[in-house]
């Protein structure tokens, strides 16, 4: 059944693919709470609910008993010209959490097609899941000191999808070594120096954050920083020697905007609500909404 499962999710366009036992994950746990009880999430006071359900699976799914997860891989060769406003790769197509969902719905069907019975929920970074822990639980790839799940062969360019069903599978070895060894590019490339030893991020300073989830202004100290990123931060990624084979999606909703390519600054920083609205509906950049957006648009150009 396992390699049955595995096939079907190739068919669907997932590059990674593994299964896990559920159980509670105490250490990443651990880990969570104290990000949370130094302050670290900042604004995402979402984080400290659920807490004990994002540690045990099997409170957020009665029954549960296998994490399915599943990578897809979402890179492109995106090199914007200097002095152009940039957008995080995970943000130039369409927005991945639909995409994601609607593949592993269809691919919850056709397990229960298989094995008739069986209930299941999916998870795409909107319910209380430890995506990264349960890739790693399931064999996917490690954790790296940028807190981004790494995969040998696929790098960290690939976004995370999470079924659980309420059956017994058979389960993959979870990643048990750590491949970033003595290098700390990502630690020293980090313009905030948000990248902790611990291998979590101080939000507080993250660009990813500044200019996705919070919702104030830029703080002076981190603005001149975040020139020029209007929409998340690739940096870490972009110098991990995993992602140096990084490979284009052949996700066509993956593909970058037009506008996204073609925009100039000027028309960026004139961009009225209306075309907002209609370039970015069904993208993730829909997430900081139009006020962020601009925001960011007037701190980075």
């Amino acid at each position: 059944m396992h390699d049955t499962i595995k096939e079907r999710a190739a068919e669907l366009g997932f590059d990674l693919f593994g299964i896990a036992t559920v159980r509670p994950l105490d250490r990443h746990g651990d880990r969570l709470i104290r990000w949370l009880k130094n302050g670290h999430h900042s604004g995402m006071t979402y984080m400290e609910r659920n807490r004990e359900k994002r540690i045990n699976p099997g409170l957020l799914v009665p029954g549960s008993r296998s994490v399915i997860v599943a990578g897809m891989n979402y890179y492109h060769e995106y090199n914007p010209p200097e002095n152009k406003p940039v957008f995080a790769r995970y943000a130039l197509g369409k927005d991945y959490h639909r995409i994601l969902k609607d593949r592993l719905n269809v691919l919850l069907e056709f397990i229960k097609v298989e094995k008739p019975g069986i209930e299941g929920r999916v998870f795409v970074d909107t319910h209380p899941v430890l995506e990264r822990a349960w890739a790693q639980a399931a064999g996917l790839g490690w954790i790296g000191k940028n807190s981004m799940l790494i995969n040998r062969e696929k790098g960290s360019f690939f976004f995370i999808g999470i079924l659980i069903i309420n059956i017994e599978l058979k389960y993959d070895k979870p990643a048990a070594r750590d491949y970033c060894g003595n290098c700390t590019r990502c630690l020293e490339a980090c313009p905030t120096s948000a990248i902790l030893e611990n291998r979590t991020i101080d939000s507080n300073r993250c660009l990813s954050y500044l200019t996705i989830e919070n919702k104030e202004d830029i703080p002076p100290e981190y603005a001149e920083k975040a020139r020029l990123k209007i929409f998340g931060c690739d940096i870490c990624q972009e110098v991990c020697p995993w992602n140096h084979k990084a490979i284009e999606t052949t996700i066509k909703e993956f593909e970058p905007l037009p506008e996204i390519l073609d925009y100039t600054t000027d028309q960026w920083k004139s961009l009225s609500e209306e075309e907002f609205y209609h370039i970015f509906s069904g993208s993730a950049v829909m997430r900081a909404g139009y006020k962020g957006f601009m925001r960011n648009v007037r701190s980075g150009t």
